[in-house]
């Protein structure tokens, strides 16, 4: 049974990327070739700056994939890989819970998981480290930045774990209404002071003495040595369409994947739930 849920849900979760990858490549794509675009006029424009100065200047390599191969190859073969991984993901986790949450039919088991997963695996980290476009952050902080994202996914999903583990000790003492929210409310205090305590990812470049421009976050107006703006900062409208399409994808891929696996799993089950309402029957 276990083995025949995680293939529906793989099979579910591969679908629901392919979706989502649709939805990212009709609106977040132009926010990232809008990025690109800013990234590589911005690096020009360095470019004549340091000339001006008599700095040496190091050419950048050659693109081993063309930019058509990647936002359509490349980013759909990697969110329907993506999908499929959360999906395996998915059907252990509901098969964890099948049966140790009351009367809660498979349909509604489903989405309650899927709903878990995009709140622990994206929302709550989204919410520290919100997803970035290119040009966003500095290459000499990718390592801190990825390891302080996987900590905060990791923290989100212990958390929300932990909560639902109090929700259910819980539930007979306070009923389940009031366990829920104290619950609720546990996990959110607890994620709010685990974000006060981990930095930002700007903060992680302020003490790079080279990183010039960049000791924010986000690229600010580039400078010559007169201090006159020579090129602006990144545009707010493309990191924040990009954001938005960003959550949306999500969203729409862990819905799809809480849908689509529903009815898989409701007719898998089904057999096994009427053999053992007959067997009751009998009993009685």
């Amino acid at each position: 049974m276990g083995k025949k849920l995680i293939l529906r849900g793989t099979l579910a979760g591969a679908i629901a990327g392919l979706i989502s990858f649709v939805f990212a490549r009709i609106f977040a794509e132009p926010q990232i070739r809008a990025a690109i675009n800013y990234e590589s006029a911005r690096d020009a424009a360095q470019e004549a700056i340091d000339k001006a100065a008599g700095i040496a200047t190091v050419e950048g390599g050659h693109e081993v994939f063309t930019r058509s191969i990647q936002e359509n190859i490349g980013i759909g073969a990697g969110m329907i890989l993506f999908g499929a991984a959360m999906g395996a993901l998915f059907a252990v986790v509901f098969a964890v819970c099948l049966g140790r949450t009351g009367r809660l039919r498979p349909r509604s088991l489903s989405l309650l998981v899927a709903g878990a997963g995009f709140l622990g695996f994206y929302l709550v980290p989204f919410v520290k480290y919100p997803a970035n476009p290119p040009s966003i952050g500095h290459a000499e902080t990718i390592q801190e930045r990825s390891g302080l994202y996987l900590l905060m996914v990791f923290c989100s999903l212990m958390f929300l774990f932990g909560a639902a583990w109090l929700g259910k000790q819980l539930g007979p003492r306070l009923g389940n209404w009031n366990a829920a929210l104290v619950a609720g409310a546990v996990f959110v205090v607890g994620i709010g002071l685990l974000m006060l305590v981990l930095p930002s990812f700007g903060e992680l470049g302020i003490n790079r003495a080279n990183y010039g421009n960049f000791a924010t976050e986000t690229p600010q107006p580039l400078k010559d040595a007169d201090g006159t703006i020579v090129f602006p900062g990144f545009p707010a409208d493309v990191l924040y369409s990009f954001r938005i399409y960003s959550v949306a994808a999500q969203a729409i891929l862990w819905t799809a994947l809480g849908l689509i696996f529903a009815p898989m799993a409701e007719r898998l089950l089904a057999p096994r739930r009427d053999a053992s309402s007959q067997q009751e029957l009998v009993t009685r």
